[in-house]
């Protein structure tokens, strides 16, 4: 199956020949270039293709066997499908597949579970917290009152014993576990004894480390929290979504908190490319993957601390690497700056207990493009390299080339 199936039949090209080029240029863009974005991956050529299939075309309001359409006999069992995979691979008694995102799916965990001024615990966005944890400028810190919790100035780790002294002060409806740039796993045992003791829900955000426990590469939320939101993408590898877990006695309520409470009708092409990816997560194949995603993570962890970069945490145990490029004369910013120029692309991210902004960097989508240890140690020399600025970019950007040509993320595209 063709990656970009329109473009294969050259439909695209002779209606609209402006956005094929575009469409084009992002695929030569992701293909000669580093993607190191924590938060991004290469689907497969599988659930691109579930994405552009006639499956966009339904609208399908409602749930299988209750929809407010007509004509949804086979986007029903395009969903159950998607559902009962999600079940198997994660071991949870209900699934939802329909989350447009994972702040979509943090929304409804919220309406099912809380009320419009309810005391909410998680991770400080300082320390890694996510918008949907209580940003100001997101619905989560306008609709509840969020107390953030946050990490050990030394060492990094999230610091228990603020939390439960936080829980119990405050005795919060909700407590939030997850983030955005933590690189190690979650105490999830630890946050499910604090939400006992303060007789709270416990809320598990684990949009980033999903994929980890679907291979057996980082444990799971699933038995411990009451709700699990995650997203589909990262290291996952399926569409752009979201999905929630939970058990069976809060399904009634995290079904109708997603439809009709937050959302309109599901979209059929992406749980069908939901149910193609769970099914891809399933395999040993994949479980060996990302395996490999964490020990290539922690070889360019290793990597950019021989060369002088202060990494969080003093390593990583996930896909995900947060670094401070400030011992090199650089800060976050502009360091972001002269990768990009290189042909390296990542994001900031807020560090701990300062207004300084670091380097979060991920090796989910160069372990998809079949890159190993070898290449890790490679590209930490160069990265330290331009932001030492003792490689120009150009040159640095050839280096890149020259590497990319090797691995593919489609090969024969």
């Amino acid at each position: 199956m063709a990656v970009i199936p329109t473009l294969e039949a050259d439909v695209l090209r002779r209606q609209d020949p402006e956005m094929a080029e575009l469409l084009l240029g992002e695929l030569a863009r992701q293909s000669t270039t580093l993607q190191l974005i924590a938060a991004e991956n290469f689907s497969s050529s599988a659930v691109l293709a579930a994405l552009g299939s006639p499956l966009a075309n339904k609208y399908a309001e409602g749930y299988p066997g209750a929809r407010h359409h007509g004509g949804c006999e086979i986007v029903d069992v395009a969903e159950r499908l998607a559902v009962e995979r999600a079940k198997a691979l994660f071991g949870a008694e209900h699934a939802n597949v329909q989350c447009h995102s994972g702040s979509s799916a943090m929304l409804a965990a919220y309406a099912a579970l809380l009320r419009p001024g309810d005391t909410v615990l998680a991770l400080g966005l300082p320390h890694g917290g996510h918008l949907t944890h209580g940003s100001p400028a997101n619905f989560s810190g306008r609709w509840f009152d969020f107390v953030g919790y946050g990490v050990e100035a030394e060492s990094g780790l999230m610091d228990h014993v603020q939390v439960r002294a936080l829980a119990r002060t405050h005795r919060p409806k909700a407590i939030v576990c997850g983030s955005i740039a933590y690189p190690r796993h979650i105490d999830y045992a630890f946050f499910r004894e604090v939400a006992d003791e303060v007789g709270a829900y416990l809320i598990a955000d684990a949009a980033h480390p999903i994929g980890l426990v679907a291979g057996g590469a980082a444990p799971s939320p699933v038995p411990y929290a009451d709700i699990v939101c995650a997203t589909t993408h990262k290291v996952l590898r399926g569409p752009r979504g979201g999905m929630i877990l939970c058990g069976s006695e809060l399904a009634e309520r995290v079904d109708r908190a997603v439809f009709p409470f937050t959302q309109g009708g599901a979209q059929m092409h992406t749980i069908a490319a939901k149910a193609v990816a769970f099914g891809e997560a399933a395999t040993d194949a994949f479980a060996a993957y990302v395996h490999r995603v964490v020990a290539n993570a922690r070889a360019l962890a290793t990597g950019l601390a021989a060369e002088g970069l202060h990494i969080t945490t003093d390593g990583t145990d996930t896909h995900l690497i947060i670094a401070d490029p400030a011992p090199l004369g650089v800060d976050g910013r502009s360091a972001r700056g002269l990768l990009a120029a290189a042909g390296m692309v990542l994001d900031c991210c807020a560090l701990p207990h300062g207004d300084a902004r670091g380097l979060r960097l991920g090796t989910a989508a160069l372990t998809t493009q079949g890159m190993g240890e070898g290449e890790m140690a490679y590209v930490a020399a160069l990265f330290a390299s331009v932001l030492r600025q003792e490689t120009e970019a150009r040159t640095a950007r050839e280096k890149v080339r020259d590497l990319t040509e090797g691995f593919p993320p489609y090969p024969g595209r």
